[in-house]
């Protein structure tokens, strides 16, 4: 069992990074510039990327002028979709509740946790695709953002 911090890994956290990074570049952007802007090993970002082009969220071109670009206007993404994606198809809170893993907790009938967790991937779902790539890259007011997140 992989301990994680959060509810999502890094690939999800990162991947929206990436994402946003291309919407506010046009044309082919390349892993390099990605990885200098953001900070992120073009190692792992070559992981990142990879699963979002398998994912259809973005294309990839090899050569010289090649690199990455999104393949739909940002408004045309939401962010539930880009962590689905990144996250390998769940945004389970609880590993209970991630059924793709294909075991069943042997609690499942008896535990009193299970509806405030199923509660909560429901709302952390429905609040996820209710935003929009778009969201991310049209700040008003970074400074009122920087302060809200340090709340968190």
């Amino acid at each position: 069992m992989t301990h994680m911090h959060g509810m999502f890994s890094t690939k999800g956290r990162y991947a929206l990074r990436v994402m946003a990074d291309l919407a506010t570049h046009d044309g082919w952007v390349s892993l390099g510039d990605v990885s200098k802007r953001q900070g992120i090993s073009r190692k792992y970002l070559e992981q990142v990327t990879a699963v979002l082009v398998k994912g259809d969220l973005v294309e990839s071109q090899r050569g010289k002028g090649g690199g990455y670009k999104l393949n739909r206007d940002p408004h045309n993404y939401t962010l539930g979709e880009i962590l689905r994606v990144a996250e390998g198809g769940s945004l389970a809170p609880v590993n209970c509740l991630d059924c793709k893993k294909g075991t069943v907790c042997s609690h499942i009938k008896t535990c009193t946790t299970l509806p405030i967790w199923r509660e909560l991937g429901m709302i952390t779902s429905q609040f996820l695709d209710s935003k929009h790539l778009s969201d991310l890259i049209v700040s008003k007011n970074p400074e009122a953002d920087i302060e809200a997140l340090a709340s968190i």
